[in-house]
């Protein structure tokens, strides 16, 4: 999940605000005015009208920590008011999301869509549900990365969603409780530790762990651990052909093993990423761990989370092995009553001119090539992380991506992975046998394969 207009000649140091979660949460989930309820805004009439997006995670776009591009866009479209519903958890979004879809009805006028759902949502199941962005809306896809394009393409090429962001990973690692352990802090001699096996990044915990300062952990998650190495790995939950296959993806068993190795090895601080009740959280502001996973939108949630007294204290290094990890969509439900203004914002929402507002207030690495390519993201920096050059970090790592064939089930399936199988063995002590026999159960009851 997914990023200052003060960028100006080299080396500019970026706003480090960080978007949060913008107006609306819990029951607003999906708040639209599509799905033909009748309940029109002035449009018809040339008045006023209400642009719903919905969202998870943080996007980057709000007005209020955001790199304010609702503003801007009203102040352009006077006719135009723009109101967003935000949630943390993309999991639930997308199963209310679903319901949404199946009755036409309560959808926003904009859906921002995670990848590991597109396949699902370009299937033929879903594919008549939204507009054609490559017609509606102006957008420029040929300023997209090919492969973001080809994603959240339909079998009969239509096109329905337009790139946000991508998730190149890196690792974010705790400068003072590293010194404290007694390892390197300098980010080259930390990448240094790993580089190349995930393998080595346990070594590397073990050391720490012989020197870990009273009550913290050298990693955050072991589901946060399995996501980063699903993500470097080239297949993931589907086979070549795009078939689910995460039993016997060399991939998913990787990712497991390393995932429960660090639990047996006690390296991890047993907490689940984004859980409602805010414990991830606040570890971050307790530094509660060395390590986590970081995708780039990582450094946003780092630097809201652990909060302005922890400035300075973490760096960013390379990853193990290249990889990417999440990147999203703008899409717009064609039963909407404002389909072509929706696509319209979509398509300026995705510009590169706005990736390079929201990546350097958000850190957000942006999917359009120009942008990715260009001085500003280059080289950028956050000030929350001091003189890390973390647009070269990233844009490094991007272009090592190949992406993975993905299925129309990944998302779901790396949900039961993760929240049924990994964090049951971590905070429950469930045999790792036993974990994976009842996540394939799951997915047997739960997907129509």
């Amino acid at each position: 999940m997914r990023t200052s207009s003060s960028r100006r000649g080299r080396r500019t140091a970026m706003t480090a605000i960080v978007a949060a979660a913008a107006v609306v949460t819990g029951a607003a989930l999906l708040t639209g005015c599509g799905g033909g309820d009748g309940k029109g805004d002035g449009a018809a009439g040339g008045g006023r009208i209400t642009l719903r997006i919905g969202t998870f995670g943080s996007f980057g776009y709000d007005n209020t920590t955001g790199a304010k591009l609702y503003a801007e866009y009203e102040k352009a479209h006077p006719n135009i008011k723009i109101e967003e519903s935000n949630v943390a958890d993309g999991q639930k979004y997308w199963d209310t999301l679903k319901l949404r879809l199946s009755r036409n009805s309560g959808l926003a006028d904009i859906q921002a869509l995670e990848v590991g759902y597109i396949a699902e949502a370009t299937g033929p199941a879903m594919a008549d549900k939204w507009a054609d962005l490559g017609k509606t809306g102006g957008a420029d896809l040929g300023a997209f990365l090919d492969w973001k394009v080809k994603q959240a393409t339909t079998g009969d090429g239509k096109v329905i969603g337009l790139g946000t962001d991508i998730g190149p990973m890196a690792i974010c690692y705790n400068k003072d409780l590293f010194a404290q352990a007694k390892l390197p802090t300098d980010r080259t001699e930390v990448a240094k530790l790993w580089a190349g096996d995930w393998a080595k990044f346990l070594q590397a915990g073990e050391t720490y762990k012989k020197n870990a300062p009273a009550g913290t952990a050298f990693h955050d998650s072991a589901s946060g651990l399995f996501n980063a190495v699903v993500s470097s790995e080239p297949l993931q939950y589907a086979n070549a052909k795009g078939e689910l296959d995460y039993e016997n993806s060399p991939g998913v068993k990787r990712a497991w093993d390393t995932a429960v190795a660090a639990v047996q090895a006690g390296l991890t601080a047993k907490l689940r990423q984004f859980d409602e009740k805010g414990t991830w959280n606040a570890a971050f502001k307790n530094s509660k761990f060395a390590t986590v996973a970081c995708p780039s939108w990582m450094t946003g949630i780092i630097k809201e989370q652990a909060g302005p007294e922890n400035q300075g204290k973490w760096d960013i290094a390379a990853p193990p092995v290249a990889g990417n990890w999440g990147g999203s969509f703008l899409t717009v439900p064609k039963s909407g009553e404002h389909v072509k203004e929706a696509a319209e914002l979509a398509a300026w929402l995705t510009a590169p001119a706005q990736h390079a507002k929201v990546f350097g207030v958000n850190g957000n690495i942006p999917s359009t090539k120009d942008t990715l390519t260009s001085t500003a993201v280059q080289e950028a920096k956050l000030p929350y992380f001091g003189d890390t050059p973390i647009g070269r970090i990233y844009s490094e790592a991007a272009a090592g991506i190949t992406p993975a064939p993905i299925s129309r089930w990944d998302g779901q399936v790396k949900t039961f992975l993760t929240d049924n199988g990994i964090l049951d063995i971590e905070q429950r002590g469930t045999d790792p046998a036993k974990a994976w026999e009842n996540v394939k159960r799951l997915v047997d009851d739960k997907i129509d394969k």
